[in-house]
């Protein structure tokens, strides 16, 4: 009996180990250091009713840190509405939305980084990467994503600051194995007994960088959908020198 717990314990700490090497993997994989794109947002509410947005994004990073800014175009409600993160490596991320009806920037708190990105099923915290080291991982096994195999991983929150941010619990990850970008994701919340279900159905190599073309991301409780969000991602280009000032305040506050 003693033996076989030590197997299993052994067994636990490779599954561990090698989850980590393919998570790493994934997070240093080439991401592009500047990057722009035309993103269209459409907005799915239980009724299947849509709503449609429109906005331009740019990302730049910059040694530890990854700089991205978004632009609201259409409709009118939104038009003029930006928003910057400074998506840090080691330490706690930078937020802030500018909102053209108050003529105000609001600094997005930690521990309002879970709410939803303008009424979309995308939180504040799911517009920046995740910190390798913020979790613990398990390889559990393998699986196909829209005709890719993939890696499975159980990633867990190593502290309660994690889920506090990020507002999950749990999340499991499908990494493609011959990219490592992960392709699909199921994040449990801890409100509602609620989960987040990510898919990206098409990813395309551009300039060299493996980069989404559509994504989509469904909340459900239980087996009943409750909103869903598609991403669509158009005139992506990857190296274009972009003007520092669009990572700024006075750069979301002015415009594009």
């Amino acid at each position: 009996m003693k033996k076989l717990f030590f197997l299993l314990i052994a067994a636990a700490i490779a599954s561990g180990n090698e989850a980590y090497e393919i998570m790493k993997k994934a997070d240093a994989r080439d991401k592009g250091d500047l990057m722009s794109a035309e993103t269209r947002m459409i907005l799915i509410d239980a009724q299947n009713r849509e709503r449609s947005r429109k906005m331009r994004q740019f990302k730049k990073i910059e040694g530890e840190t990854t700089k991205r800014a978004i632009f609201f175009a259409e409709p009118v409600d939104v038009k003029d509405t930006s928003f910057l993160t400074f998506d840090h490596r080691n330490k706690d991320d930078d937020q802030w939305l500018y909102l053209p009806s108050l003529r105000k920037t609001k600094r997005v708190a930690a521990a309002d980084q879970s709410g939803s990105f303008m009424g979309s099923d995308f939180s504040y915290n799911d517009l920046t990467d995740r910190n390798l080291d913020d979790y613990d991982y398990a390889l559990q096994g393998e699986r196909e994503a829209n005709g890719a195999l993939c890696y499975v991983i159980e990633a867990t929150p190593k502290n309660e600051k994690v889920i506090e941010t990020t507002g999950y619990v749990k999340s499991l990850l499908l990494v493609r194995k011959d990219n490592f970008v992960i392709v699909r994701s199921v994040n449990y919340e801890r409100k509602n007994g609620r989960a987040k279900f990510m898919d990206i159905p098409k990813l395309a190599k551009i300039d060299g960088v493996w980069q989404p073309l559509e994504m989509k991301m469904t909340t459900r409780q239980d087996k009943t959908t409750l909103h869903s969000t598609i991403l669509y991602f158009d005139d992506v280009k990857f190296g274009r020198k972009l003007n520092d000032e669009i990572f700024t305040i006075r750069g979301i506050e002015k415009g594009i």
